[in-house]
């Protein structure tokens, strides 16, 4: 993992498009501007303002972007209490690059989350998912979140709240490529 510079917007972006691409060809409406997703020019603008604030980052394998997450203490209005943003970070913005897919890059980027949490002294990763995307729901779960609820407001179409404690993960490197385990 790598802090991210605003000369990654542009490897942001297109990581962005192309999981939109990914999503739509699934039949998913997700981040998708008829699904009442941001625009690509609003993304833009809000991965920007992230990076410079020094809240995004770029998992990488072998020197390769392989991912990138966004982690800071702001949500959407309505989605989040006063109080549940006070004790967590909120997770944004993550996308793994397609040619990475299967690597458990995600998995990484949520850890990494995870450090941040602890090193602020928060109990909490939080985040909230696109309400219809049931298998990303199912991928959160897998990686040890539990949804809270989903979330009744005009905020948006990404109101599945999930979260985690942080004291339920380890941090663990990236590797090119899963490793088989190995038995001797």
């Amino acid at each position: 993992m790598r802090a991210a510079t605003v000369a990654d917007l542009p490897l942001i972006c297109r990581l962005r498009v192309q999981r939109t691409d990914w999503l739509t060809a699934r039949g998913s409406d997700q981040w998708s501007v008829a699904g009442n997703g941001k625009s690509i020019e609003i993304f833009a603008v809000a991965v920007g303002r992230a990076l410079n604030a020094g809240e995004t980052w770029i998992a990488e394998v072998d020197g390769t972007p392989a991912g990138t997450i966004t982690v800071n203490h702001r949500a959407d209005p309505g989605l989040w209490s006063r109080d549940e943003l006070a004790e967590s970070v909120i997770v944004h913005f993550m996308i793994v690059d397609l040619s990475f897919a299967g690597c458990r890059i995600g998995d990484v980027m949520l850890t990494h989350a995870t450090t941040l949490a602890r090193a602020q002294q928060k109990n909490w990763v939080r985040l909230d998912a696109w309400t219809t995307n049931t298998g990303l729901h199912n991928y959160y779960r897998r990686a040890g979140f539990r949804l809270s609820r989903i979330a009744r407001t005009a905020a948006g179409p990404s109101c599945a709240l999930f979260e985690r404690a942080t004291t339920l993960r380890k941090s663990r490197s990236l590797s090119a490529r899963p490793q088989a385990l190995r038995v001797d």
